[in-house]
């Protein structure tokens, strides 16, 4: 295929997942020149259970709750269906699901608003380093930016080869399903730890129906989720068959790494941002799309260690927390029991766990005691 001159930008933003939206937005609303590309015609759907903090919304000018589904007020967690223990989230800072299709044409059309230029259905060929600017090719189209930012989700194609992220990623298995039906708790979310080994089942409740997922964080070996959901679909009074199924790997946080290079950074599920213990990926995902465009408008102003500086900022905001996530993870996960046990069903931890997922708390603020609860009580 031929390749032809394209827009010229200050920034190219490969993706209009939430991440991305959410760089072009900022970035955009900076007076910066933005060109936000995108490879399915918008909107479209994406596999993703949909919850966020509330809290997100401190971080957009504009009010997000057009785009949300469903207020979630409490969570309850079970053990094979059973001993439940519910916890209350705080009120100032709810749980909120969103449908992915919805979010990211909200944020994406905020972006457009804000002056950014979408090109959309146009898959990404080549991403090359020329001199000091980036060679984009889209659709045949040859676009040049300085800036880059790399939000093309899980299965990113580039963020191994622009040495962003990871060398290796690490994946959750995971499968998400769809389903429409009438829900009869709509302000409840609900975890399942005892049906899945070396993970969870989730189901949140959403406008006329439920996202529900089944995910393995320990090891490469998928959960059985057809055995699982014919378990979990009729506790809800639904059809065990019931729902569209679809493999969604998560890409997990797995270590710190560098997320920029000269001139680009990465952002949300590519830069895997996604909580190894509770797979909470958008909040991690919004936080790098805002982060990213703080620090990239500054580098277009001529600071050179502003890219440096994202790296570090998320070290600190996000990375410090999942490091101590991801080691709760490898022992709840591995000793499932002995953790809803210990952790689960302790007075004081729905309350936490609620507060980690509304954003108030980092896991770094319990693990040390959660982990050797865990570690020295097994039996």
């Amino acid at each position: 295929m031929s390749s032809t001159a394209g827009l010229s930008a200050d920034v190219i933003v490969v993706g209009a997942g939430a991440a991305g939206a959410a760089a072009a937005f900022h970035l955009a609303a900076r007076g910066r020149r933005v060109l936000l590309l995108e490879a399915q015609a918008m909107p479209r759907p994406k596999p993703c259970g949909g919850g966020m903090a509330a809290s997100v919304q401190r971080w957009f000018p504009f009010d997000l709750i057009p785009a949300v589904d469903q207020v979630i007020e409490q969570v309850r967690f079970t053990w094979c269906l059973e001993d439940a223990v519910t916890a209350v989230l705080p009120g100032d800072s709810p749980f909120w699901i969103v449908r992915r299709s919805r979010l990211d044409a909200y944020l994406t059309d905020q972006a457009v608003a804000a002056g950014a230029e979408l090109e959309d259905g146009s898959a990404v060929e080549t991403i090359e380093r020329d001199g000091l600017h980036w060679r984009v090719v889209s659709g045949g189209t040859v676009y040049s930016s300085r800036g880059l930012v790399l939000a093309d989700g899980s299965n990113s194609r580039f963020s191994v080869p622009l040495g962003l992220g990871p060398a290796r990623p690490r994946f959750a298995a995971a499968v998400s399903v769809e389903v429409e039906a009438e829900v009869h708790e709509p302000s409840t979310a609900r975890f399942e730890f005892g049906l899945v080994r070396h993970g969870f089942c989730w189901a949140f409740p959403r406008q006329g129906g439920y996202s529900i997922g089944v995910g393995t964080f320990i090891g490469r070996e998928a959960a059985d989720a057809d055995a699982v959901l014919a378990q979990v679909l009729p506790s809800l009074g639904l059809s065990p068959q019931a729902g569209e199924r679809c493999l969604s790997p998560l890409r997990v946080w797995d270590r710190h790494h560098p997320l920029h290079v000269p001139g680009a950074v990465v952002v949300g599920d590519a830069a895997s941002l996604c909580d190894p213990f509770l797979a909470e990926g958008l909040r991690p995902a919004l936080l790098s799309g805002v982060r990213a465009a703080e620090a990239m408008d500054h580098f277009l102003s001529g600071e050179d260690a502003a890219l440096q500086g994202y790296s570090a900022t998320m070290r600190a905001e996000w990375g410090e927390s999942m490091a101590w996530g991801r080691r709760i993870a490898q022992v709840f996960y591995r000793l499932p029991k002995v953790g809803y046990q210990l952790g689960i069903k302790r007075p004081t931890a729905p309350q936490r766990i609620a507060q980690i997922l509304s954003g108030e708390m980092g896991y770094g603020d319990i693990a040390q005691r959660v982990i050797k609860r865990l570690m020295f009580q097994r039996g």
